[in-house]
């Protein structure tokens, strides 16, 4: 028999919301947290923006600079610095004991998940919203059509990061060993997702990593999210088509979220 709706909030909804609140909670007393979120990408925007603006010119309405080129790269670098870093959490949870008594809970490893995830979800969300404030600075306009678009990816982006993150956060046992990962598969990532550069100037094996990667479709419909209204060709996919890959990356690192929560270890039970 299907559950009902009661059972249902009970056991995945409510759990999932009380674990939402808490990532809230714990990230809003830890100010460090959101200072490096936040001022990390923006000084790697100015610096770099800034220093490679005479000598790199992107072909985006009006003629931009790389420092309003390199706008939606920095908004992508805060969502997953937020997105990703929320969910080290996982670890500090394992260590401190709370993690194996949310396991042995009567909830659904789901959601555990759900909670986790969309915890790193809004949290990445906010902190992109407000650096997306400072597009006016850099020539970018926004209208109501545009800030919904954004709004949109920001969100989607947010969840498939967060899942990425619970995915490595969920076999690490220390902090040190997800920093190692960051380094070594995350900002590759980034790197390689169009947010310094354009695809279409890359070549060989580069470019096809560029295509292969989930992350360059989110930043491809970021950008054409910010440019909405202009008629300029940004010689990118086409926006439904990006957002179609990072809701299939979403939808993807969830369900593998869920799939390795689904899975008992032992450790976590000790």
């Amino acid at each position: 028999m299907p559950e009902s709706p009661n059972s249902l909030f009970s056991r995945l909804i409510l759990p999932a919301l009380s674990l939402c609140w808490r990532e809230l909670i714990r990230f809003v007393r830890q100010r460090s947290r959101i200072i490096g979120a936040l001022a990390t990408p923006i000084l790697f925007w100015i610096v770099i923006g800034a220093g490679m603006g005479h000598s790199f010119r992107a072909e985006m309405p009006g003629g931009s600079n790389f420092i309003e080129y390199f706008f939606p790269g920095t908004l992508v670098m805060i969502l997953l610095f937020t997105a990703i870093f929320s969910e080290i959490s996982i670890i500090e949870d394992r260590r401190e004991g709370f993690l194996q008594s949310v396991l042995v809970a009567p909830v659904s490893r789901m959601a555990i998940v759900l909670g986790k995830v969309l915890g790193g979800t809004i949290l990445a969300t906010v902190q992109g919203l407000l650096f997306l404030l400072l597009a006016p600075l850099v020539g970018i306009h926004l209208g109501i059509t545009s800030f919904l678009a954004a709004l949109v990816v920001i969100f989607i982006v947010s969840f498939a990061l967060a899942g990425l993150g619970f995915c490595i956060a969920w076999r690490m046992s220390s902090t040190q060993g997800f920093h190692v990962i960051m380094n070594l598969f995350l900002i590759p990532m980034w790197f390689l997702s169009g947010a310094m550069f354009p695809a279409d100037g890359a070549k060989g094996i580069m470019r096809w990593l560029m295509s292969a990667n989930p992350l360059t479709y989110g930043v491809s419909a970021l950008r054409q999210s910010l440019y909405w209204t202009t008629s300029a060709n940004l010689r990118l996919p086409p926006w439904s088509v990006c957002l179609g890959i990072s809701l299939l990356f979403a939808a993807v690192m969830f369900t593998l979220s869920s799939m390795m929560a689904g899975r008992r270890v032992a450790a976590d039970l000790q």
